[in-house]
């Protein structure tokens, strides 16, 4: 059985639920209470589609840890199921060039299907994923660089459910510019861009 666990057409299957048990792990001693991915597109031309595909695959149904928990599952053993019936059929595995995205794509609706089920089972497993438009209101701080009119920076927010976002930011008035570690109100979003204001006590003297 390890044997074929550890073959090399099973490998990336075999991997998929170890991952999934690795996931499950951490979350059950409440290391990973914060982790969770921004899903939503950022291209306005673009967000019909991505919400569109997103909802296909049940992507915001249940939290992000958890519908991944479920796709990798479901993806490990169709993948291994897979890699047998081939091996029955023609005598040997598939290739992973082929197999490989075969089950995924298989994996996914189905990861869909049991999302919706879990959320119905358990409605208290809301999402906590918001709309990046839903950030414009909070303060976010410059993580990297420094932002002008015309060149953002990179910036850290935290939602009112505790989960950070990398967002880039630039000042929304020309005399303004935003050093690293810089506090700034968010107050508008013009693409993927931010727009904010600082709170200006990043430059008062601190006393000790």
């Amino acid at each position: 059985m390890l044997d074929q666990f550890l073959a090399p057409e099973n490998i990336v299957f075999s991997a998929a639920l170890l991952l999934m048990l690795l996931i499950g792990a951490v979350q059950a001693i409440g290391l990973a209470g914060d982790i969770d991915a921004d899903v939503h597109g950022d291209a306005d031309g673009d967000v019909g589609f991505a919400d569109t595909l997103l909802a296909w695959a049940g992507i915001g149904r249940v939290p992000f840890l958890m519908w991944l928990v479920i796709f990798l599952a479901l993806f490990g053993a169709l993948g291994l199921g897979l890699q047998q019936l081939m091996t029955a059929l023609t005598g040997e595995p598939g290739t992973n060039l082929l197999m490989v995205p075969l089950t995924a794509v298989a994996a996914l609706p189905v990861a869909g299907g049991a999302a919706r089920l879990v959320a119905h089972i358990l409605p208290g497993l809301e999402t906590t994923a918001i709309e990046r438009e839903d950030l414009v209101g909070l303060y976010a701080e410059i993580s990297i660089g420094t932002a002008r009119v015309g060149h953002p920076a990179r910036a850290r927010v935290t939602d009112p459910h505790g989960q950070p976002h990398q967002i880039m930011v630039e000042p929304d008035s020309a005399d303004q510019i935003f050093q690293t570690g810089e506090s700034v109100l968010l107050v508008k979003r013009e693409g993927d861009i931010f727009k904010g204001f600082t709170r200006g006590d990043f430059y008062l003297p601190r006393l000790d």
